[in-house]
């Protein structure tokens, strides 16, 4: 799971840690209220921040460029209700699969795009029959061939776009089209009388910074000098994908005993005035088309907290919790750096203490150490800003998944008892 495309990170500085830590703590009663009423372990979504972090992702493009496009990557959060406030939002979704196809459409989304590769004949199926809400990128010449022999059969047509790839060598080549072969797939899609095109998209991940996707955008502007003027008649969109790291960078384990690392990262407004200027520079006769963002992790990262209780104390260091990290799908605490606060015995001062989940299983890690004054049977712990590539990946191992959450704009928490039914909740008033 593991992606690290930074070679120097830095010292994390404990004041950071301290302030971050610090918003959590000042209100550590709603996140209890929510483990009291609903049980543990919990997701616990504060839909505030889900739509505070839509908001400003949105106005930091929309006042720098004339017109623009937003829609939320459905596989950095795939619980349902997480797409459903980001409609409310006015994002259009971004779905790599038939299964979040069928969710997005179930969730009554209108502007769908369909990324990723090895789409298979029954997805360009479902994504054809609802032609006026689908736009299908193309990753390939085989996948195009077939989506048009489908559309010719049911005599239709469809808008379609072209993802390009980034990456020539390595595993990133898995996805799109060189940029060179551009042209060839252009025209197959231009002469085709069932395929409409609408526009391009690329994408690359983990971006602290945006020179990655810069560098992209210099490197098509050149391709796109030489084709022909139809294509810039009927190029309707370029699509930038998304990747953005949220702004409090990336913090790592350093293997050091009392040292943590980080990754820095921009801010979105840094993103979005150098992305803003290169689409200016680099492609000037597509400035007034529309160009449209896919963040997915940006968004939802902070917007989801794990809550846990301790069940075993064994040791003054080392304790047992009642969820494991089977909610998260991989072994990230063994190599990214979250605090782990004591709501219960609260405090600012860090004290080293294995914190392992209940699974059977050594690598079921939550911490190294926790925030508080000390940690008892009991305690309920929390791992903030949890919402992006966790609950996606989560696996039914050993232990039942675990209760979602919503903390409503209300005060009201909101208990889901059905993830496929966005509607299908409790209402707790506390």
């Amino acid at each position: 799971m593991k992606i690290n495309l930074v070679d120097a990170p830095i010292p994390l500085p404990a004041d950071l840690i301290e302030k971050f830590s610090a918003d959590f703590i000042d209100n550590r009663q709603r996140f209890t209220d929510a483990v009291n009423a609903c049980g543990s372990p919990l997701y616990l979504i504060e839909k505030a921040v889900l739509k505070k972090r839509a908001v400003q992702f949105r106005r930091a493009f929309e006042t720098r460029l004339p017109r623009t496009g937003f829609y939320y990557a459905m596989k950095s959060n795939n619980l349902p209700y997480v797409s459903h406030v980001l409609l409310s939002q006015e994002y259009g979704l971004d779905v790599s699969s038939g299964l979040e196809l069928q969710v997005a459409l179930t969730l009554g989304a209108t502007d769908i795009i369909f990324s990723g590769p090895g789409k298979t004949d029954a997805e360009l199926e479902l994504a054809a029959a609802h032609r006026d809400r689908v736009t299908v990128l193309l990753d390939s010449f085989g996948e195009c061939l077939r989506l048009a022999t489908i559309l010719a059969n049911k005599k239709i047509s469809m808008g379609v776009g072209i993802r390009l790839n980034i990456e020539s060598t390595g595993l990133w080549r898995k996805f799109g089209i060189p940029l060179e072969t551009l042209p060839d797939l252009y025209e197959k899609i231009r002469q085709d009388p069932h395929l409409m095109f609408k526009g391009l998209q690329f994408h690359c991940s983990w971006n602290l910074t945006p020179d990655r996707q810069i560098e992209f955008l210099n490197r098509l502007g050149r391709r796109l000098v030489s084709i022909p003027d139809h294509f810039w008649e009927a190029c309707r969109f370029i699509d930038i994908g998304g990747g953005y790291w949220p702004p409090q960078g990336e913090w790592l384990l350093s293997g050091e005993s009392g040292r943590y690392l980080l990754n820095p990262a921009n801010s979105i407004d840094i993103f979005s005035d150098r992305i803003a200027d290169a689409i200016r520079k680099e492609l000037p006769r597509l400035s007034d088309c529309r160009i449209c963002f896919e963040p997915g992790r940006w968004i939802c990262n902070d917007a989801m907290h794990l809550l846990l209780r301790v069940v075993d104390r064994k040791a003054t260091d080392l304790v047992i919790t009642d969820g494991g990290t089977n909610a998260v799908g991989w072994e990230r605490f063994e190599s990214d750096y979250f605090p782990v606060l004591n709501l219960t015995r609260s405090g600012l001062m860090e004290r080293p203490c294995h914190i392992f989940g209940s699974l059977c299983t050594p690598h079921d890690v939550w911490g190294f150490s926790y925030l508080g004054t000390d940690i008892c049977e009991g305690d309920i712990l929390m791992v903030p800003t949890q919402g992006a590539y966790t609950y996606s990946l989560r696996q039914r191992f050993i232990k039942a998944l675990w209760r979602v959450a919503v903390l409503d704009d209300d005060g009201c928490i909101l208990l889901l008892t059905d993830e496929a039914d966005i509607q299908g909740h409790e209402r707790k008033i506390l």
